[in-house]
């Protein structure tokens, strides 16, 4: 009796925290379940007893216990979960678990603020779910007094994925802001970044399994070889991590995969951020659908499992890259379709110098012209093939303007514009305009018919004077 004394002075002295299962004390009243809460929480007995003044006497082994239920228990079970006082969260829950059967049928069940009758004892209170997205199996925080509301503390794994926005035209450098969306040119490489935060009950777990799944569309090409992932800001050897592009079955792009992350500086509340590039290739999509990304996070989120599975998942997020397409009707002075054209068109780098795009669009049946896969940007069309009889145009400078989210759980393009002479148009990602040609003028001539006359009079002449001696010789 005074091991058993000593016993549970000792337990009432210290909170237990655990996630997923929690060893409390209760006196001869209710346990509940907080209310407005969707989750169950299975009840175990492992022990009876009289409390009185903080002191448990008559321990006897409860419904759920490893022992013949109504038995005393021995000073050897006792002394055992005296020693782990010192211990961690989750050594005691180990030492716990060894003196409850959990494949009893349960002492009973409590959920949104119904309470439970419960005699005087030593229970385990198992958090049965349901998780939500993000979330692990409660942790929280019971003590051996009076009524007993289970207080539960969520661990939560939150995630989210950026994209950097680049204007080869800028001609001062750009700082990386990270947003929800961007415009590029098709065969620029598109920065991304995924980021973790880890969940405040991490220091529960034996294995922490963390998993970035990233599925991106068509007109995007991973680069596995540009892939960099930190902890705290702090650059991760790979050894520590794979990344994963083949044999995917959930059509993930690709993973980026912690076997266990307590094998790295990782800590709760710690940042895991993953950045790459990706190629956006010519199968990219015009306008607003534009050419999303979308990631989320498998991650362990139960901390009595040794194997630390991954049974909790983030919700997914999304950036949106966008590009454009220019469009250049040929057309002559009464608005009709004009053959015979060919232009070139450059855009302003950052140095500001003009450097063509592609090669130039000509064909002699050719009256609309195309360059797909803009970013936004300054750009210089020029007609570098004329229509015969026509006079070639003047350089036509002008800037693809484009706005979008760029802080949005739903990225979309809202406007697009080319300046005046341009129409913009949002769906199909389209700026375009009607370029005139005009015809060359005929021109007065001088000098030329006078002269030709006086040839052919002068002809007449001289044969008439060639009949007339001809005549004249016939007649002598």
């Amino acid at each position: 009796m005074k091991h058993i004394k000593k016993f549970y002075s000792v337990l009432v002295a210290f909170v237990m925290a655990f996630t997923m299962s929690t060893t409390i004390f209760a006196a001869d009243t209710t346990i509940t379940a907080p209310a407005g809460s969707t989750r169950t929480y299975d009840v175990y007995q492992i022990f009876t007893g009289d409390l009185s003044d903080g002191v448990l006497s008559n321990v006897k082994w409860g419904k759920n216990g490893q022992g013949t239920k109504g038995e005393a228990v021995p000073d050897a079970t006792t002394k055992a979960l005296e020693a782990v006082n010192s211990l961690s969260d989750t050594k005691k829950l180990e030492k716990i678990k060894e003196f409850v059967n959990l494949d009893s049928e349960k002492f009973g069940t409590v959920s949104d603020g119904s309470p439970l009758n419960a005699p005087t004892g030593y229970y385990l209170i198992k958090d049965n779910g349901p998780v939500g997205d993000g979330e692990a199996y409660s942790l929280y925080v019971v003590q051996v007094v009076g009524p007993t509301t289970i207080s539960p503390k969520v661990g939560t794994v939150t995630s989210e994925k950026k994209v950097d926005d680049k204007n080869d035209s800028n001609t001062t450098e750009d700082a990386v802001v990270w947003q929800d969306s961007a415009d590029y040119d098709i065969g620029d490489d598109v920065p991304f970044q995924l980021k973790a935060t880890i969940a405040q009950d991490y220091d529960n777990y034996k294995v922490y399994k963390l998993t970035f799944h990233d599925k991106e569309s068509a007109g995007l090409t991973f680069k596995p070889e540009t892939v960099v992932v930190k902890i705290d800001g702090a650059t991760v050897d790979k050894s520590n991590y794979s990344v994963v592009t083949t044999g995917l079955t959930d059509g993930d792009t690709f993973e980026v995969r912690f076997a266990d992350l307590k094998s790295t500086a990782a800590k709760a509340g710690s940042v895991i951020t993953v950045e790459y590039s990706s190629t956006l290739n010519d199968q990219a999509v015009l306008g607003s659908t534009g050419n999303p990304n979308t990631m989320h996070v498998t991650y362990s989120n139960n901390p009595n499992d040794a194997q630390g599975g991954e049974n909790g998942k983030t919700p997914d997020d999304t950036v949106i890259v966008f590009t454009y397409k220019v469009v250049v009707n040929k057309v002559d002075e009464k608005k009709d379709p004009l053959k015979g054209a060919g232009f070139t068109l450059y855009k302003k780098n950052a140095s500001g110098e003009y450097v063509v795009v592609g090669s130039e669009v000509k064909g002699d049946d050719m009256t609309t012209f195309e360059w797909s896969g803009l970013d936004d940007g300054d750009y210089k069309l020029v007609e570098t093939t004329t229509p015969a009889g026509y006079n070639t145009i003047a350089d036509i400078e002008f800037t693809i303007s484009a706005e979008h989210d760029v802080l949005s759980d739903n990225p979309a393009l809202t406007s697009l514009s080319g300046g005046n002479k341009f129409t913009g148009v949002v769906d199909t990602g389209t700026v375009s305009t009607n370029v005139e040609n005009k015809k060359g003028a005929t021109l007065p001539e001088t000098g030329g018919i006078g002269t030709t006359m006086f040839y052919v009079a002068g002809a007449g002449l001289v044969l008439v004077a060639v009949v007339l001696l001809i005549t004249r010789k016939r007649m002598n």
